[in-house]
């Protein structure tokens, strides 16, 4: 890799991780690299969607795995390009335990001049067991160049 792509990736790694998005829901990257990610997203009482079931609401996890998708994306890239969500599909596996981190794992499936592929997958105490799996397509502006 060159120092150019070195340096891109690492700027998007941490204006990644420091999104006014993520830094109020208090979610973390735990890892950045080559097409896949890792986030933690710490329970906290601000993101539960019912008090009775102190579960972190579903527009909270759709969107972080939104980001985490974007995020696999953006360390698969070799230079800076724009993106926005086209298609997100969620597939929520069962109920999230209450009082509990969710931890998601992306990675980038494939890039092509104009649209890229990711998937993701939101889990607690086992990937092999997800609270939610995600697809995502994102527009891409700006590899022709």
């Amino acid at each position: 890799m060159s120092e150019a792509q070195d340096f891109w990736r690492e700027a998007m790694r941490r204006g990644m991780g420091q999104t006014a998005f993520l830094r109020a829901l208090g979610g973390e990257i735990v890892a950045f690299e080559n097409g896949k990610g890792r986030m933690r997203l710490p329970f906290a009482p601000h993101l539960v969607g019912d008090p009775q079931t102190r579960v972190i609401h579903g527009g909270v996890l759709t969107a972080m795995l939104d980001q985490a998708c974007g995020m696999a994306i953006g360390s698969a890239l070799n230079k800076p390009a724009a993106m926005a969500t086209l298609d997100l599909r969620i597939d929520y596996m069962k109920p999230a335990a209450p009082d509990s981190d969710i931890h998601i794992e992306s990675e980038c499936l494939k890039i092509t001049r104009e649209v890229a592929f990711a998937r993701a997958v939101a889990f607690q105490a086992s990937r092999e067991d997800p609270v939610a799996i995600a697809t995502g397509t994102f527009m891409i502006t700006g590899l022709t160049a």
